[in-house]
C-alpha cells in the first residue's frame, strides 16, 4: 500500500499576524494560500519568505480576501518572479484589490517622499504591474467548483466566509484528500455581512446541504486565541459611547481603520447612532479616504452577497447613503479645520502612515481628544504600541511628543473568538488542525485549548494539532486509496427483484416490484471498464460509458484485398486446417445467405456463377470473403489484439495457399487435351483419395523421425505405415545397463513404431511402439505425438 506525502508551509502568518502566505505540496500540485503583506515592516521585509518556494512549481494561487495583510504582495509574486500558474478570487475580492493595492502605493510613494531614511528597500511593484497582475485573475463564485488538469487532479470551490465583502474560504480536494482553509472569517452577522458558512456535502433528490464535508486538513486561523468577545451589543454602546465623551468635551475623536471592511460597519453603526440622537447633528463625521466614493460603489454593486438586512433596504434606497456622513476625497492635514469637535475615520487602520497617521501626531498632546482603535492591532505598528498607554510616542518627522490624548480599544475585527472558532472546528470534524495568522503566544494557549477539548475522544479519534513557525514545513503522510465505485448495469445486477405477485383484493392496492440489493461477495467477479479521472475511478458496462463519462465505446474496422488465383476449395482446406470452428456461409445471387459447414458444400459449388463465400472466425470478428471480386480475396476484421493476430496469419495463410506445391497440385485444372480414363479400381486424380491424404500425413511422420533419430526405414500399406528406427547404443546414454548385451550384432538399438488410420480417415491414428529400450521408445513416442499436435488445427473458439 503506497503512501503520499503533503507538505504545508508557512511563508508568512506563521506564530505571527501579517503577511499571510501558505504553501501547499501534494502529489505533484503545488498550492499558494494568500500573498500578503506585513503591515509592520516596510518594502522588501514586510513580504512573505518567497526563498522558501520556487514561483515557478507553483500551480494555482488562492487569494481568501483583500486586505492588505493576505494580498499586497500579490503583483510582486506574478510579475517580479517565475510564477506562471493561475490567481483565483472571488468578485468583489479583484474588484477591492484594484483600489486598495494603488491606495497603498500612493501610501508607500508617500512615506519615501517624507524623507523615511529606513525605507531602502526600493518599490516592490509599479502601477503598471500591478494592472498587469489584475489582468490575469480569475474569478469564481461562491459553491462554484473549479476543476483543474493537474497530476493531483485539483478540485476546489469558495465558501463565505463573512469576514468582509468577498471574503472566502477554499474547500480543496486534490489526490483524493481534502483541505479547508479558513482565511479570516466571522462567524457574526452584524450589519451588512453574513456569517461564515461550513462546509457541507449535499444529499437528496432536492439538493439540501446536510453534514459537515469530511475534512483531512483545516488550516484555520487563531487571531484571538482563546480570548472572548463581549457581545455585539456591549461592544457597539462602549463605542459608540466613547466617540460621544470625547466630542462633547470639545474633542476630536480619530477611528484609524483600512478604506474597506471594518469601516462600512462602523459608518453603519455610528450614522446609526446620530440619527437617533439629535443633540449630536452639529458634530461632523468624515470618512476621510480618496477612494471612499468609489469603494461605497463596490459594496452597492455587490449588496446582494450580503445580508437580508441590506438586501430588503436595497428596495428602498441605497443603504450606504449616509445621512450624517461627509466623504473627503482629499485631507490637507495642514489646513483642516479642526477648531471644533469632530469624528475622522481615516486610514490606514495600523496608524503607520497616511492621514490617519499624521492626524494621530497632531491631536495625540491633547487630552480633549480620543483615538479609539475598533479592529485588531498587529505587532510592531503604532496601533498596538499606543494600546498600552506609553507616556510619549515618536511622530513620523522622527520628534518625541507626549501621549495626552484618550486611548480606546473596542473589538470590531470581523475575527472569530475562542468559542466561535472552537465550534467551527469541532463542526468541521478534520483529522489534521494547523493553526495559522495569530501571535505565538494566542496561538500556544489556543493549542493547548483545543488538546484539553479533544481530550474526551479516543486516542484513534483525536486530530493532529500544530502551530508551524514561518519556514518549517508541517509533514502529513496519507495513506492512497485505491477505490472504484461500480455504476450503472453492473450496480444494477446485485439488484434481487421480489415480485408480490398476489392478486387479492386485501386493500393493500395490488401487487408491486420489491426490489432488494444484495451485498457483493469478496471475491466476486465484475467485468466493465475502470475509467480514472482526477484520483476518481469508476467501472461502468461499456454501454453505459456515455451516460457515466465523457467517453463513447468505438471500433476500428480493417479490410485488406489479397490478391488469390486458386479455387475456394482450396482455401477452404488450408483454413480448415489451420483453425478450428469456422463458419461457412454463401451468397448465391438471390439467394438469402445459408449458414453451413464446410462439410455441406462440394467442390463443384464454388463453380456458380456470382456465388459468395465467406468463412467466419472467433465469433464472426475476422471474415475472409472470396468469389465477390475476380482473383481477389477479402480479409475483413474488428481491430483487436486477437483479432490482428488472426487476421496476419489468415493473409499468410491465402498467400501459402496459391504458391505451395501442394496447393498448386490441388488448384491445377485439366487441360483440354484427351486423357487417358482411368482404369478399373483406379481414382480419378481429380479428386482426392482418403489413403493419398493418410500416405502424406504417415511420409510427415517418417521425415520427422528421420530427422529426430537419422536411421528408419519405413513401410506403407493402405493406412498404416511402419518404421523401424535403429541407432547406435551409445547414443542412447543410460539406455543400455552396464554388463547388458547389445540388443543386435551391431551394437545398435532396434525400435518399431506403427501409425494406423481407421478406414474413411477422419484424422485420429492408433500409435504403437516397441522397443527393449524403454528410453529410445519414449522419444519416439514423444516425437509422432508432437508431430501430431502439430498438424492439427488450431482453435480460435
Amino acid at each position: 500500500m503506497s503512501k503520499d506525502l503533503m507538505t504545508i508551509t508557512p511563508l508568512g502568518s506563521g506564530q505571527e499576524v501579517g503577511r499571510s502566505c501558505h504553501l501547499l505540496t501534494f502529489r505533484g500540485t503545488t498550492i499558494l494560500l494568500d500573498c500578503g503583506i506585513h503591515p509592520g515592516y516596510d518594502g522588501m521585509s514586510g513580504l512573505p519568505f518567497f526563498d522558501s518556494v520556487d514561483p515557478e512549481t507553483v500551480d494555482v494561487l488562492l487569494v481568501s480576501h483583500f486586505h492588505l495583510d493576505h494580498a499586497a504582495s500579490l503583483p510582486y509574486f506574478t510579475e517580479r518572479t517565475g510564477f506562471r500558474g493561475r490567481i483565483f478570487m472571488t468578485h468583489p475580492t479583484k474588484a477591492v484589490i484594484r483600489l486598495l493595492l494603488g491606495d497603498y502605493l500612493r501610501l508607500m510613494a508617500m512615506k519615501r517622499g517624507g524623507g523615511d531614511d529606513n525605507n531602502d528597500d526600493g518599490v516592490l511593484y509599479t502601477e503598471v504591474e500591478l494592472q498587469s497582475c489584475v489582468d490575469k485573475i480569475e474569478l469564481i463564485d461562491y459553491h462554484q467548483t473549479i476543476e483543474l488538469d493537474l497530476p493531483s487532479g485539483l478540485k476546489f470551490h469558495a465558501l463565505n466566509a463573512g469576514h468582509v465583502l468577498g471574503a472566502a474560504m477554499f474547500h480543496i480536494e486534490l489526490g483524493g484528500r481534502t483541505v479547508l482553509y479558513t482565511g479570516d472569517y466571522s462567524m457574526e452577522e452584524d450589519r451588512h455581512l453574513m456569517a461564515a458558512e461550513l462546509p457541507t456535502t449535499t444529499t437528496g433528490g432536492g439538493g439540501a446541504r446536510a453534514a459537515a464535508a469530511p475534512t483531512d486538513v483545516l488550516i484555520v486561523e487563531s487571531t484571538y486565541g482563546v480570548q472572548v468577545h463581549a457581545s455585539r451589543a456591549e461592544r457597539e454602546a462602549r463605542f459608540t459611547g466613547a466617540v460621544e465623551r470625547v466630542v462633547s468635551g470639545g474633542g476630536r475623536c480619530l477611528v484609524p481603520v483600512f478604506a474597506l471592511g471594518r469601516a462600512q460597519e462602523l459608518l453603519l453603526i455610528l450614522d446609526e447612532y446620530w440619527r437617533d440622537h439629535p443633540h449630536l447633528h452639529t458634530v461632523p463625521i468624515y470618512y476621510a479616504s480618496k477612494m471612499a466614493s468609489r469603494a461605497l460603489r463596490v459594496y452597492q454593486t455587490y449588496a446582494n452577497m450580503m445580508n437580508a438586512r441590506i438586501r430588503s433596504r436595497m428596495d428602498l434606497g441605497n443603504p450606504f447613503a449616509f445621512g450624517h456622513i461627509r466623504n473627503l476625497r482629499s485631507v490637507d492635514v495642514n489646513s483642516f479645520d479642526d477648531r471644533g469637535p469632530s469624528v475622522v475615520f481615516a486610514s490606514p487602520g495600523m496608524l503607520q502612515s497616511g492621514v490617519s497617521r499624521q492626524l494621530f501626531d497632531r491631536w495625540a498632546s491633547d487630552p480633549k481628544n480620543g483615538c479609539i482603535i475598533a479592529g485588531y492591532a498587529v505587532e510592531h505598528t503604532l496601533a498596538r504600541e499606543i494600546m498600552s498607554q506609553p507616556r510619549e510616542v515618536v511622530t513620523m518627522e522622527g520628534r518625541r511628543q507626549p501621549l495626552n490624548c484618550l486611548v480606546d480599544y473596542v473589538s470590531f475585527s470581523a475575527h472569530v473568538d475562542f468559542v466561535q472558532n472552537r465550534d467551527f472546528i469541532t463542526a468541521v470534524n478534520p483529522r489534521n488542525i494547523i493553526l495559522v495568522h495569530g501571535a505565538k503566544e494566542e496561538m500556544g494557549r489556543l493549542k493547548g485549548a483545543l488538546m484539553m477539548h479533544y481530550n474526551k475522544l479516543p486516542e484513534n479519534k483525536r486530530p493532529t494539532i500544530a502551530m508551524p513557525p514561518n519556514e518549517v514545513e508541517v509533514k502529513l503522510i496519507f495513506t492512497r486509496r485505491r477505490s472504484a465505485k461500480v455504476m450503472g448495469k453492473l450496480a444494477e445486477a446485485h439488484a434481487v427483484a421480489d415480485r408480490d405477485d398476489d392478486d387479492d383484493d386485501d386493500g393493500g392496492g395490488g401487487g408491486g416490484n420489491v426490489v432488494s440489493v444484495a451485498e457483493p461477495n469478496e471475491g466476486d467477479p465484475i467485468r466493465g471498464i475502470l475509467v480514472t479521472q482526477q484520483n476518481s475511478s469508476k467501472i461502468v458496462a461499456p454501454e453505459d460509458l456515455s451516460t457515466y463519462t465523457p467517453l463513447r465505446v468505438g471500433s476500428v474496422s480493417s479490410r485488406l484485398h489479397v490478391p488469390f488465383v486458386g479455387r475456394i476449395a482450396t482455401l477452404r482446406l488450408f483454413l480448415n486446417e489451420m483453425f478450428r470452428g469456422i463458419r461457412e456461409s454463401r451468397d448465391v445471387g438471390d439467394d438469402d445467405d445459408d449458414a453451413m459447414t464446410s462439410h455441406d458444400l462440394d467442390d463443384d459449388d464454388d463453380e456458380v456463377v456470382g456465388g459468395v463465400v465467406t468463412f467466419s472466425m472467433h465469433g464472426d470478428q475476422v471474415k475472409v470473403i472470396a468469389g465477390k471480386t475476380r482473383g481477389v480475396v477479402t480479409v475483413e476484421w474488428d481491430c483487436s489484439a486477437v483479432g490482428d493476430v488472426i487476421a496476419d496469419s489468415v493473409v499468410a495463410l491465402i498467400m501459402h495457399a496459391q504458391s505451395s506445391a501442394a496447393s498448386i497440385r490441388l488448384t491445377s485444372r485439366p487441360c483440354n487435351h484427351r486423357r487417358k480414363k482411368p482404369r478399373e479400381g483406379e481414382e480419378d486424380e481429380g479428386e482426392e483419395d482418403p489413403k493419398n491424404k493418410a500416405e502424406e500425413i504417415l511420409r510427415s511422420l517418417h521425415r520427422a523421425l528421420k530427422d529426430q533419430f537419422l536411421f528408419v526405414e519405413a513401410t506403407y500399406e493402405a493406412n498404416r505405415g511402419t518404421f523401424e528406427i535403429r541407432i547406435d547404443s551409445d547414443n542412447i546414454g543410460n539406455g543400455e545397463k552396464e554388463g547388458e548385451e547389445a540388443s543386435d550384432d551391431d551394437g545398435a538399438l532396434v525400435c518399431t513404431a506403427t501409425v494406423e488410420f481407421e478406414d474413411g480417415f477422419d484424422g485420429t491414428a492408433k500409435i504403437t511402439v516397441e522397443s527393449e529400450d524403454e528410453k529410445l521408445a519414449s522419444n519416439v513416442r514423444a516425437c509422432l505425438q508432437n508431430v501430431a499436435a502439430a498438424s492439427a488445427p488450431i482453435a480460435i473458439d
